[in-house]
Order: C-alpha cells, then sequence, then structure tokens
C-alpha cells in the first residue's frame, strides 16, 4: 500500500466514532480503506479489525475511570465475541467481495433503521 495523505485523518475520524460512541469506528473504516486508500475488500475487512482492536482497547480504559462497567456482562459477551470472532474470521476468506459488500450494506441499513425508530 502506498502511503496517502489520507490515512492519518481517517484513523481520527474512526478514532473520534469509536471514542464518541463506544463503538462504530468499523463502519467508516471498511468503505474508507476501500474507496480512498483502493484497499481490495477483503484486506479492507481484515485491516478494520486490527485497527478496532487497539482503539477499542484505550476506549475502554477511558470508560472505566468515569463509567460503573458491570465486569459479569462484559465476561460474556466477550466470551461469545471470541467465538463469534473466530467464526467470523474463518468464514471472511470463503466469501466473495460482492457478498461482503451486501451483507455489509444489509448491516449497516438494519443498524440505521432501528436506531432511527428506536
Amino acid at each position: 500500500m502506498k502511503k496517502s495523505k489520507l490515512t492519518i485523518p481517517i484513523g481520527l475520524v474512526v478514532g473520534l466514532a469509536n471514542g464518541l460512541f463506544g463503538a462504530g469506528g468499523g463502519t467508516l473504516l471498511v468503505p474508507s480503506l476501500e474507496k480512498l486508500l483502493k484497499f481490495e475488500t477483503h484486506k479492507a475487512h481484515a485491516t478494520a479489525i486490527a485497527v478496532i482492536l487497539p482503539l477499542c482497547v484505550i476506549s475502554a480504559f477511558i470508560y472505566i475511570w468515569g463509567v460503573d462497567v458491570d465486569w459479569k456482562v462484559v465476561g460474556l459477551v466477550s466470551s461469545g465475541g471470541v467465538v463469534g470472532g473466530v467464526i467470523g474470521a474463518k468464514l471472511l476468506k470463503r466469501f466473495t467481495a460482492a457478498w461482503l459488500n451486501i451483507t455489509f450494506g444489509v448491516f449497516l441499513a438494519v443498524g440505521a433503521t432501528r436506531m432511527l425508530f428506536s
């Protein structure tokens, strides 16, 4: 990948979204990697996951200092998330770029619709 003047600004926007909303940076990062940095779809998804991990860890430590965290829920959800993450990472390789884009778009549309009407 060639370095781009957009790489750090993309990171700033993604970090801001992740810090503000507690998640969601990947919804901005995947399309940014594909459209602005010209990443292939599979590489964009894999790279986004790798980028989001440190952002989530840092945001979590900052949230912990100011908010009461339910550690039992953290443990249970994290356990399921690890299993789901392993399965998802293995499945990523099996699907076409078109299928990933459609699925990702539907996921975002459903999430957006639920947020607008809840």
